[in-house]
Parts: C-alpha cells; sequence; structure tokens
C-alpha cells in the first residue's frame, strides 16, 4: 500500500455549496481522515474532491491509502485504520457488517443503460478454442479476486442465467488476473471496461458481453465506513459524503455530460490511474473507463438487497443477516428499492 497526503487550510469563510441530495453537514474543522481507493477511474470522486478541494471546503484533510482488492479494504475500515473507502459488496464486508463493524452509506459506480459498463472477457486462448460469448465458458475457468468478491458474483450470476457451470479461480490481485488471462491460465474475467478494453485492443483478451445484459442497474461499488462513524461521527460522515458528492458531479460533468473540461479531467484522475503511463498512452484507458458514478451518493437498495441474496445462496455469509445490518439507509437518497 502507498499513501498521498496534502493539508489544507479550511476553505469555507461563508456558505457551503452542498451536493444535491445531501443535508449541509457541520463542518469538520480540518479534521484528518484516511480515505481507502483502489487506482481505478471509477474512484475518481474521491480523486476529484481532493484536487479541488471539496474536501478541505467540507473541513476534511484527507490521506489516501491506496489498496488492490476490496476485501482488505473493508478489513481496514473495520480495524480503524481507514474511515471512509469506496468498494463492491464482497462476502467479507457483509460479515464484518453482521459483527457491528461496518456499515455501507452510500452509493457510487453503478451500471447504467446508455453508458458503456463492465465487460465478461476470454482470454485470447479460449477465444481461439471457441469462447465468443458468456455462455461458451461452460466448464471453463473464471477468475476472481478471492471467494465472496464483486467477480464472484458477477460470473455467477452470469452462469446461473446462461444455465452453465464455470470454475473460479481465485487470484487475489487484478495484476495476478490480467497475467493468467494473458498466459491463458484462466478463461474468463470481467472487469470495468478502462480494463477491458485496452487489453482487447492489444489482443490478448477478447471482450464476449456485457456485465449490464445479466445484472441490470448493478450497484457495483458502495460507500462505507465503521459501524462507529456511521452512528457516533454523523457531522464528520455528512462532510465526507458532501465532499465525494462534488467530486462525483465533477466527474460526471466532465466525463459523461460533457459540460466542462475533458481534457483537465483526464489530466486529473491520471495523477492516481495509470500513473506508469504516459498522458497521452493513458487518455484513451481513462476515457473508456467513463462509467456512471450515483449524484448524491444515490444508494440502489434493490441491487444491493439482490447481492447480499446470492452471497446467503452460496452460503458466503450468514443466512440471517439483514439489509439494515449490512446498510445504514438515513444519509442518502434509497433508490430502485
Amino acid at each position: 500500500m502507498t499513501t498521498f497526503n496534502r493539508r489544507k487550510a479550511l476553505a469555507l469563510m461563508g456558505s457551503t455549496v452542498v451536493a444535491s441530495g445531501l443535508a449541509a453537514p457541520a463542518l469538520a474543522m480540518n479534521k484528518k481522515i484516511k480515505v481507502g481507493a483502489l487506482r481505478f477511474a471509477s474512484h475518481a470522486g474521491n480523486f476529484v474532491a481532493f484536487e479541488r478541494g471539496y474536501f478541505a471546503e467540507a473541513g476534511l484533510d484527507v490521506e489516501f491509502e491506496f489498496f488492490q482488492a476490496a476485501q482488505p479494504m473493508a478489513v481496514a475500515i473495520a480495524s480503524g485504520d481507514v474511515d471512509y473507502a469506496v468498494t463492491a459488496m464482497s462476502g467479507g464486508l457483509i460479515s464484518l457488517a453482521d459483527k457491528g463493524a461496518i456499515k455501507v452509506i452510500g452509493g457510487a459506480l453503478s451500471e447504467e443503460d446508455g453508458i458503456d459498463g463492465q465487460k465478461f472477457l476470454a482470454s485470447d486462448a479460449a477465444f481461439q478454442a471457441g469462447v465468443r460469448t458468456p455462455k461458451d465458458l461452460a466448464g471453463k475457468k473464471f477468475a476472481v479476486t478471492q471467494a465472496g468478491s464483486s467477480f464472484h458474483y458477477m460470473g455467477s450470476k452470469m452462469a446461473q442465467a446462461e444455465g452453465i457451470d464455470i470454475s473460479f479461480t481465485p487470484l487475489q490481485k487484478v495484476g495476478a488476473i490480467i497475467g493468467a488471462m494473458k498466459s491463458g491460465q484462466v478463461d474468463g474475467w470481467s472487469i470495468v471496461p478502462h480494463i477491458a478494453k485496452p487489453l482487447a485492443g492489444s489482443g490478448a483478451v477478447h471482450i464476449i458481453g456485457n456485465v449490464s445484459d445479466y445484472i441490470p442497474d448493478y450497484q457495483v461499488t458502495t460507500v462505507f465506513t465503521s459501524a462507529k462513524n456511521a452512528s457516533d461521527e454523523r457531522g464528520l460522515t455528512e462532510s465526507f459524503l458532501s465532499g465525494f458528492s462534488k467530486g462525483v458531479d465533477g466527474y460526471t460533468a466532465a466525463m459523461i455530460d460533457q459540460t466542462a473540461d475533458q481534457d483537465a479531467m483526464v489530466d486529473l484522475i491520471h495523477k492516481y490511474v495509470y500513473t506508469d503511463r504516459p498522458r497521452e498512452k493513458a487518455a484513451p484507458s481513462i476515457i473508456n473507463g467513463t462509467m456512471r458514478l450515483n449524484a448524491g451518493a444515490a444508494m440502489n437498495l434493490a441491487s444491493l438487497q439482490d447481492q447480499l441474496s446470492w452471497f446467503q445462496s452460496e452460503g458466503l455469509v450468514d443466512a440471517d443477516i439483514s439489509i439494515d445490518q449490512v446498510v445504514d439507509q438515513s444519509y442518502v437518497e434509497i433508490i430502485g428499492a
């Protein structure tokens, strides 16, 4: 893990501009917090909020801590090493919520009709052997980071819909999965477009389907925090959601609505995503990765319930866990319920 920090003085002397759908928070008085993130364009809400001073306006001094998978981030929230984070719902997250350690408080990345989304991929070896659609993955190896990850959920939902059996191969990290796909050690995978499209363009893998065809309106990632922050630090939590939501609005204006400077937004995101590539090579992948981030951190409760039910049906979490043990519905607008 790496960290990145900037101290900023409190930027507000008067009224605060608050993201739509959120109540005006009490300023956090330059409170230092750690925010967990992955180096994906889908985490741009946090990056924009940091770079453009929206967290500072909300009274927050933010330090990022970067991870390579969802479940370690959930553990870090539960332990208090990280205060807020954005990641997919996982078996580990649900189990920690069941123990009273964490709460989902908002929504982030979503699949939406008309906006390019996550892709199902086949390795080149599998493609040459005849895997041309997700259904052709019957009897094949499907890569996941861990059992109970979002990759596991996506692959399983597709297999159920197609009436096929696939085997899941846990490889822990996205980089390891990419290597396994290139070498033909695994046959299939699902991933966001800013990773899928460049890999497909290189010929290393082939796009064979869309996740949205199998999981419409999928709430891919959530905003979450410790149960203690959700219950006892309401002003702080509202401040975080305010800054984050303004970051999402800036991202949406540039990358989806195209009413703001897209080149400037690409420059900003490139500070965090594809940092090992020159800007001109990173830009197409960043643009290709544009997906919907929910305005005001609105949360699709129906999608989260479906995910919880799937984890329970697979025996990955306790069958008695309710959605209210996982989700605090009091912070943001609820959609899809």
